[in-house]
């Protein structure tokens, strides 16, 4: 595939992140390379990062570079080559959602943020579909004969075409007279993580940010993703037993979209930093407050109503996408 930008220019010496280095933008224009921890300065306004699947690098030089050129951009800096490159901008492109879209197509996602700031203090995550790869509720509805039926309405709601909390309570109530023991189960053989979510967690506390699990799913599954994870804590619903069985109702109040942003705020507010300072991830319409509110509000392999109201958009990158977007390097991983 070929874009109007996509045409070979006299490239720039590649910028490799090991020497430390950080581009500035000084009142001229001008572009200058500076020591200074492998991070821009403030008076440079954007940053363009192109990042792929960390798993089937299809990243290339001549991308980033024609892009480059194309949009005037500082020196490309490949924080791991094939997966993921930054380069500085000076301003938004006009044409930025039509090159998007364009790299789409090439397995390649593009999200252009304010330089200033960049590395936050705060991860705020949802759990089903971001964290983990399965949404909880449809895997215990399979269990409980109704996966097809549960299913549907999930997709409907995470996509914003139905009440979240009224679609949480019909969905629980199909699940009356379910073993608490098939909780278990589904954890030990249905869940699968998300790629890269246990090296985000990693790199993003060792460098001293808090990690918080905020879910509008159920604490039985928070509570042991959290673990395996590293998060700080975790918020969820709770499902109500009874004898040893899914009672078909849920504690009230319900975890939802406001539940999510009061999280982050009360959160931030405990850790004394804004929520500019923060970065939340998820997919689902009940996020979208939280997503607005944090600094960075990164929409993941995310549902169409939910990418439409996010400039952070990740839909090939795998978690360690969220590092990449905060400048770090894949040498500054802790695995």
């Amino acid at each position: 595939m070929s874009h109007p930008w996509m045409q070979r220019r006299r490239p720039s010496r590649g910028t490799d992140l090991s020497r430390r280095q950080c581009i500035c933008a000084f009142p001229r224009g001008q572009f200058a390379l500076m020591r200074h921890k492998g991070c821009y300065r403030t008076l440079l306004m954007f940053i363009a990062t192109l990042l792929t699947n960390p798993a089937r690098p299809v990243l290339e030089s001549v991308t980033v570079e024609s892009l480059r050129n194309a949009w005037g951009g500082g020196d490309a800096i490949w924080l791991d080559p094939g997966v993921a490159a930054e380069f500085a901008l000076q301003a938004l492109p006009s044409n930025r959602w039509e090159v998007w879209q364009g790299l789409q197509g090439l397995g390649v996602d593009l999200v252009i943020q304010p330089a200033q700031g960049r590395r936050k203090r705060l991860l705020i995550a949802d759990m089903d579909s971001t964290m983990i790869q399965q949404e909880c509720i449809d895997e215990l509805a399979d269990e409980a004969g109704v996966g097809a039926h549960v299913a549907g309405i999930t997709a409907r709601a995470m996509n914003g075409e139905l009440d979240f909390e009224a679609a949480l309570r019909e969905r629980v109530g199909l699940l009356k007279g379910l073993p608490e023991s098939v909780i278990a189960e589904v954890i030990r053989d249905r869940i699968t993580l998300m790629p890269g979510g246990k090296v985000l967690l990693a790199t993003m506390k060792a460098n001293g940010a808090y990690a918080a699990l905020v879910s509008g799913g159920f604490t039985a599954f928070t509570g042991a993703i959290a673990g395996v994870l590293g998060f700080d804590e975790n918020r969820a619903n709770t499902l109500i037993l009874q004898d040893g069985k899914l009672t078909g109702e849920v504690a009230m109040p319900i975890l939802g979209r406001a539940a999510k942003v009061e999280a982050l705020q009360q959160i931030a507010a405990r850790l004394g930093i804004s929520a500019r300072e923060a970065m939340a991830v998820g997919d689902g319409a009940n996020d979208l407050g939280m997503l607005g509110l944090a600094g960075a509000g990164v929409a993941l392999h995310a549902k169409p109503s939910v990418q439409a109201e996010c400039d952070l958009r990740v839909n090939h990158g795998d978690l360690t996408a969220l590092l990449y977007l905060q400048g770090y390097a894949k040498a500054d991983f802790v695995e």
